[in-house]
């Protein structure tokens, strides 16, 4: 099967802001869900799809903390949502299918990690239960509100962190293995990318698109808070970004708040990509298909754009959260 892979030259590029994508974009009557919608990526992601018009609602564990950071933005509406616990994403998604409205986009960007090892209430580990687990079963019980839009989207925000490690379909949750928070940061990125890729599948004929992206190196978003200083230069000089001093070397993927969720607002709701879905996308644009071992940061590696693995993975989240899509 041919890669859909394929940059499509949008025009845009690594140091476009998401302002500049929602550019002439109105979404005056459509309905958005940004998880973690109140702090860095995601709130700049509120901010430009609420000037574009639409009503977003911002799921929140801190109430208090999300009424702050969203103050002053329309259309903005709070609910509460743990990621990590099962019966509030229920009660989350209950509520807003309740409501009657049609849900024109979903924003699945809440995230944690490198976390120390920690599990959920059912012993899953939690950067595969948050990054991964909640937000596929939130998405499943929210279809009802995407199938009513008629035409829907749906972001999983993933990064190059999916370089790190493929999803252990046998040992997701580190039961028999080391635990590594890198390699469990890795495999939750990864499972973003493949979650997509499965639910563009099934919900294409329902008017349902999905994508997954990569917002660029941002090291602003708080993402790097269980890092030690070691840890964090470790990492980056594993990803090319120090030299052999020990200094920062100028990367073109080095992005801000602004130009990070420039990918997110883009696969969210930018004409460009009528029609299409499935695709990991970084910089602006569809990112290419690269080998296993690639130094490119923005290519997406062959263990997250595998239709088969994303279709093994599936049935392990349902399994796992005891969540079947209707679709």
């Amino acid at each position: 099967m041919p890669s859909k892979q394929i940059p499509i030259n949008s025009g845009f590029g690594p140091r476009t802001t998401a302002a500049e994508v929602m550019r002439g974009t109105d979404l005056r009557g459509k309905n958005a869900i940004v998880t973690g919608g109140y702090t860095g990526l995601g709130l700049e992601t509120t901010r430009v799809l609420a000037q574009a018009g639409a009503t977003v609602v911002v799921p929140a564990r801190s109430i208090d903390k999300a009424r702050a950071a969203l103050t002053g933005i329309p259309r903005v509406e709070i609910a509460v949502l743990d990621l990590l616990d099962p019966s509030s994403i229920a009660g989350f998604a209950r509520g807003f299918v309740g409501s009657g409205r049609p849900l024109h986009i979903l924003v699945n960007n809440a995230g944690i990690a490198a976390t120390p090892l920690t599990r959920d209430a059912r012993g899953y580990e939690s950067q595969f239960s948050a990054n991964h687990l909640g937000h596929f079963q939130l998405t499943a019980q929210l279809l009802p509100a995407l199938r009513k839009a008629g035409s829907a989207r749906v972001v999983a925000v993933s990064s190059r962190g999916h370089s790190f490690a493929p999803v252990d379909l046998h040992d997701p949750n580190f039961e028999h293995r080391a635990y590594n928070k890198f390699v469990a940061y890795g495999q939750s990125k990864t499972a973003n990318a493949l979650f997509a890729l499965g639910l563009d599948a099934r919900g294409e004929q329902h008017g349902i698109r999905a994508f997954s992206v990569h917002p660029g190196r941002i090291m602003s978003t708080g993402l790097n808070r269980y890092l030690s200083d070691e840890e964090l230069k470790a990492v980056m000089r594993a990803s090319g970004l120090l030299d052999e001093q020990g200094r920062e070397i100028a990367d073109v993927n080095g992005k801000n708040i602004e130009q990070g969720a420039a990918t997110i607002a883009w696969c969210a709701a930018s004409a460009q990509l009528e029609g299409m879905g499935g695709v990991y996308c970084a910089d602006v644009d569809i990112a290419p298909a690269v080998e296993a071992d690639s130094t490119d940061h923005a290519g997406v590696r062959p263990w997250a754009a595998d239709p088969v693995l994303a279709d093994r993975l599936w049935e392990l989240s349902e399994r796992l959260t005891g969540v079947r899509f209707n679709i």
